[in-house]
């Protein structure tokens, strides 16, 4: 009877057997045929989206549906495959599409959990769902990823199979491939992460939204430690490499639209503006690539100095009190994560979120996302004062659980209590030689507001309009030894457009008479209004619309010897270029060439040739006068930098709402800016020389760097006499002045100054 029940149970399991495998079999033969073909594999285009990069090849941005850089297998770091294999499949180089091994774990992991826990998808697997399935989970949808993956595994090797997968596999934050997302999380080229980043990525492909070290930072990181020891199991890695790879913090860049690693998004924007007008929706899936003329180095220093501006600036009016305040609750895990929404919120600039965890007398502890703890020092007590005071109203008060922003200027320094900036602030720095633009940025922060404060932004120039003056006045046959009163004055409405007016000077004092050049360096409106009235304001204003400011925006009133008119900074630049540049003025521009994704020139750019539009002798005696303006003058703070080639102007404009410096060597013209979007006070003492100077000198200081010290070369036509500095009389014991040899009266002048054809 026992022999009867055995043998019946074994026949029934046979025929069970059978009966799936005919069933198997039978699905296989009516759906094989039906699978698509391999030719999206064989054939690879993927979506490739518009990368901007720099003039020495930096990525500056990234613009696309899908962020994707296409790598080969080789050019993969080992520590990532391993990372990836140690993760998604060890014995993907051992099965044949579907790992049997697996799939019998995966099965018992379930069965003892009582739930679906553990998958069996093998990389070809993934490769054959993300390529030609849906996301559904039937088991029609499963069948057709085995058979699938069968076929791929007889049509490619397997290292053709991983590539496909390292390359298309979604990885969050619209990161397509472990090249785009390297760049992504990290801001680095794949071939240089580090075995803790390697992890880091291989855990993502499980489940992009939960493991995301931007949106989620605590479960990536347990994902991480999960690979790590996955790697040391199978005897990737060593125990000391283990150990190293858990305690290293990763720098997790935050979430953004763009790859920034300069901070360019305002000209990469500009980039692909002219590129959809030109090319049209295709840009964003076809893998074009845009080369501008930006300097990696350059461009980076801008960024710093802005950002390092704009946080001084704040310092100056005082701390206001946190962003937000959060009510934490007492559980540990429900604190964890109250807290970690909070600091979900997007860095600005550097700026980063951080929940206060302590306040002491002596400084200040907070909590960073990822869970790094940061102390504040003395200082920034000290700096918060206001907001630690009881009398402070309960919104504002610093306490346990306020949200609050801070920054680290540079690798090294103590961390700063800092607070998201009102006023904004521009730089941009072209070459004077052809207008190539080196440097630019066009506002604080990109993601806070797209408004170009360097291309779009009219401002009021100030007394950095005061060189356009001059030259006017040196063009009449004023010397800089000339002499004139400074002394009060009055002016008719009908001079000024509007009603009468009776200017200062901007610390309200008066010298009486002085020379031109001492005019210049302590920047007296009085003197430069008069220098106006001598020049006339018609020819003045042609004189000065020859340096390429626009029609229109330069009235002809004497108010225009204070800047009353209206400029960009980038106008600004190639306007000083022209004194840095012997009389020529350059074209700004800023695009080099666009190629295809492999590499063919669709589109070459270069230089204009620049125009004359000043004589070399003025530009050589305004720059000489300018000179003195950095070494003695309202910019005597920049003869730190130590270079006696610099020359420039600051600007400040009624009741401070804008701030500006415009300075130069023979190799670079900068132009700085600070104010806010709709136009008022910055504040008492926020001149150009407070706000804007401080922001070109950090600039220059990288610009310049390894950059010989040149000198102008004086003209022909231009002669050296000893003066008297306070009368200008010629005194064979004063301080050499510079004259033109001989002056052309304005009647045979072309309108406005010098121009092409000047002799």
């Amino acid at each position: 009877m026992r022999k009867k029940w055995w043998y019946l149970a074994l026949v029934t399991a046979a025929g069970l057997l059978a009966g799936a495998v005919a069933v198997a079999g039978l699905a296989v033969a009516l759906v094989y045929p039906s699978l698509p073909s391999l030719d999206v594999l064989t054939d690879y285009r993927p979506k490739m989206s518009l990368k901007v990069y720099s003039e020495d090849g930096g990525l500056l941005a990234e613009f696309g549906e899908e962020r994707r850089s296409v790598v080969r297998l080789q050019d993969v770091p080992l520590v990532l495959r391993q990372a990836i294999l140690a993760a998604e499949d060890e014995r993907f180089y051992e099965h044949g599409g579907v790992d049997t091994v697996g799939v019998l774990r995966a099965a018992v992991s379930n069965v003892l959990s009582g739930g679906v826990r553990e998958g069996a998808s093998t990389i070809t697997m993934q490769v054959a769902r993300n390529f030609f399935l849906s996301s559904e989970r039937t088991m029609r949808r499963k069948l057709n990823e085995v058979l699938l993956a069968f076929k791929i595994e007889h049509a490619l090797s397997k290292d053709e199979i991983f590539e496909l997968y390292l390359n298309q596999i979604y990885l969050g934050q619209r990161a397509y491939g472990f090249a785009a997302a390297a760049q992504t999380y990290f801001g680095k080229p794949v071939g240089q992460i580090s075995l803790a980043e390697a992890a880091m990525l291989a855990g993502l492909p499980k489940a992009p939204s939960s493991f995301n070290p931007v949106v989620n930072p605590a479960r990536a990181k347990m994902r991480q430690q999960y690979v790590l020891r996955r790697m040391h199991e199978l005897r990737f890695i060593s125990d000391a490499q283990l150990a190293q790879a858990k305690a290293s913090r990763l720098v997790v860049r935050g979430s953004s639209s763009r790859v920034q690693s300069a901070g360019a998004s305002h000209l990469a924007e500009m980039a692909r503006q002219y590129l959809y007008q030109r090319y049209g929706e295709q840009i964003y899936s076809s893998g074009m690539r845009v080369y501008t003329t930006l300097r990696m180095a350059e461009q980076k220093a801008a960024e710093d100095a802005v950002r390092t501006g704009v946080v001084e600036f704040n310092r100056r009016r005082g701390y206001p009190g946190p962003e937000a305040q959060l009510n934490l609750p007492a559980d540990a895990d429900e604190r964890a994560r109250v807290e970690s929404d909070a600091l979900a919120r997007d860095e600005a600039n550097g700026l980063l979120p951080a929940v206060v965890t302590e306040i002491g007398k002596k400084q200040i502890q907070v909590r960073l996302r990822g869970g790094e703890e940061v102390a504040l020092g003395e200082s920034e007590v000290k700096f918060a004062r206001y907001a630690l005071s009881p009398k402070t109203p309960a919104a504002k008060r610093l306490r346990v659980g306020s949200l609050v922003r801070v920054v680290q200027l540079a690798p090294g320094q103590p961390w700063q209590l800092t607070y998201l900036p009102q006023v904004e602030a521009a730089l941009v720095a072209i070459s004077p030689a052809d207008g190539a633009i080196r440097a630019l940025v066009g506002g604080f922060d990109f993601a806070r507001n797209q408004f170009n404060h360097a291309t779009q932004a009219w401002r009021q120039p100030g007394s950095s309009f005061k060189p356009f003056i001059y030259s006017a006045a040196l063009e009449r046959g004023i010397t800089p030894a000339t002499i004139f009163d400074d002394a009060p004055l009055e002016v008719d409405p009908a001079q000024t457009g509007d009603q009468l007016w009776e200017p200062k000077n901007y610390d309200g004092e008066m010298d009486g008479p002085v020379t031109v050049r001492t005019a210049l360096i302590k920047s007296k409106n009085l003197v430069a209004i008069r220098l106006l009235q001598a020049a006339t304001t018609e020819f003045a204003q042609a004189h000065a619309l020859r340096f390429g400011f626009t029609p229109g925006r330069i009235p002809p009133y004497l108010t225009m010897a204070l800047g009353a008119g209206e400029v960009t900074a980038l106008q600004l630049a190639s306007a000083y270029a022209v004194f840095a540049n012997g009389g020529m003025l350059p074209k700004p521009y800023y695009l080099t060439k666009v190629t295809d994704k492999d590499g063919k020139v669709l589109e070459q750019f270069a230089a204009q040739p620049a125009e004359r539009v000043l004589e070399p002798r003025n530009a050589f005696v305004m720059t000489s006068l300018l000179q003195d303006v950095v070494r003695r003058g309202t910019a005597a703070a920049a003869s730190s930098l130590g270079r006696t080639d610099l020359a420039g102007k600051t600007g400040t404009t009624n009741d401070h709402r804008d701030a500006w410096f415009a300075g130069y060597n023979p190799d670079r013209v900068a132009i700085t800016w600070m104010g806010y979007d709709q136009p008022r006070p910055l504040g008492p003492g926020e001149t150009g020389s407070q706000a804007a100077l401080p922001i070109w000198m950090r600039y220059m200081s990288v610009a310049l760097k390894d950059v010989p010290m040149k000198t102008y070369l004086v003209p022909e036509g231009v002669v050296t006499i000893n003066v008297d500095p306070d009368t200008g009389v010629p005194d064979s014991a004063g301080q050499p002045e510079y004259f033109f040899q001989e002056f052309t009266p304005a009647a045979q002048q072309p309108p406005g100054g010098w121009g092409l054809n000047a002799p």
